[in-house]
């Protein structure tokens, strides 16, 4: 009888995103691969995946289509019968565990990776007060726990969850074979290509233009860092629910000039490629894969402090850290780079030195250890 995996997200982005190299391990041991999600992404083709199931999932906890979601998983697994299950993304392995705790008596392993807890040291109240409870709940109906961060790791062993096992890796990893080691030469060459000046000074950042990410606090620095860095332009990939209300906050600033909303993109090893420093201002991490691709081109960073970055950058060795309590401190590193060349390289050097941990071979080779335990 042929073995069968299957893998869980909220959407199937993330699947496409972080997960194929996972799913093709599974082939390569013999597995049937299953995936399900919801598809924001049409026709888009999930690589080593045999069977797509679509499911509507939700990632707000709030809303009562999760009540049809729950059951049409609970549906899935029945009729499946997997071996493994591997969820991710908070709502949909949420669900997923609850759907699939009377089928791990007979055999079924329930694999959870949390990407980033919501509840760490200075989180919000509502992240201990809502999610803790339900993580720490959830950890009886989950066989291997993976955490891709120290604290969350801690914080698993501390508060006494009660999966079976709990391991820390690299996170998913960062596909080296993607990635584009910025040069003086292939920076000149994807800057004419992308029509911006050898003297520009490019900002970088690839995230979802909702909250968490808080593109906001780096517009804002920009009327301050212009006085400095006439050349400046911040470059920002990625689409969300703030996308509207972050161009409209450019040209309330009068910055527009010096911002390009780039939208989703599938070049972003060659913007990075182009680019001088990249950046995060996002309120928490799990880990950052996109600070992680910035390093891994040979860019020095500037980043939010959060755990997921305290996980790849040291600070003043190869990039910054800011507090977003504090906006000045970004402009504060960015100026320091920008006039300082020999830090900028310096820091650039060590940062694709340091962040080699994280490659997705690494990554995948700390998960088949994991696998393996219970193949």
């Amino acid at each position: 009888m042929t073995k069968k995996v299957l893998f869980v997200a909220s959407v199937k982005e993330h699947l496409i995103s972080f997960h194929i190299p996972y799913m093709k391990w599974f082939k390569e041991q013999g597995f049937e691969v299953h995936a399900t999600a919801r598809n924001d992404d049409g026709n888009e083709i999930l690589e080593a995946c045999d069977k797509f199931i679509e499911i509507p999932f939700c990632r707000s906890p709030f809303k009562l289509d999760n009540v049809k979601v729950y059951k049409l998983l609970k549906e899935l697994l029945y009729q499946e019968q997997y071996n493994i299950v591997h969820c991710h993304t908070p709502m949909a392995a949420a669900l997923c565990r609850l759907a699939a705790k009377g089928l791990r008596k007979d055999g079924m392993k329930v694999i959870y990776t949390a990407h980033g807890y919501h509840f760490f040291k200075g989180a919000p109240a509502m992240g201990w007060l809502l999610y803790y409870p339900v993580e720490k709940f959830l950890s009886a109906y989950t066989d291997i726990l993976i955490t891709i961060n120290k604290e969350d790791y801690d914080n698993t062993i501390s508060h006494k969850f009660k999966c079976g096992k709990v391991f820390l890796v690299p996170g998913v990893g960062v596909d080296t074979s993607k990635v584009i080691v910025s040069t003086p030469e292939i920076k000149h060459k994807l800057r004419k290509k992308y029509g911006y000046a050898d003297t520009d000074f490019l900002l970088f950042y690839a995230a979802e233009f909702i909250p968490r990410k808080n593109q906001e606090l780096i517009i804002r620095q920009i009327p301050n860092l212009i006085k400095s860095i006439p050349n400046l332009k911040v470059l920002l990939a990625g689409k969300g629910v703030l996308l509207d209300a972050m161009k409209k906050l450019t040209k309330d600033l009068n910055v527009d000039d010096y911002v390009d909303f780039l939208g989703y993109r599938t070049d972003v090893h060659s913007l990075v490629a182009m680019s001088d420093v990249g950046v995060s201002s996002s309120r928490q991490e799990g880990l950052g894969i996109t600070v992680a691709e910035d390093m891994f081109a040979g860019l020095p960073v500037v980043v939010s402090i959060d755990r997921g970055h305290k996980e790849m950058v040291h600070d003043g060795e190869n990039g910054f850290f800011f507090d977003i309590k504090n906006p000045k401190q970004f402009s504060e590193k960015i100026l320091q780079l920008y006039h300082t060349p020999e830090l900028l390289h310096k820091m650039g050097v060590n940062a694709k030195t340091t962040i080699q941990t994280f490659s997705v071979e690494n990554a995948l080779k700390a998960h088949s250890q994991i696998y393996k335990t219970i193949i």
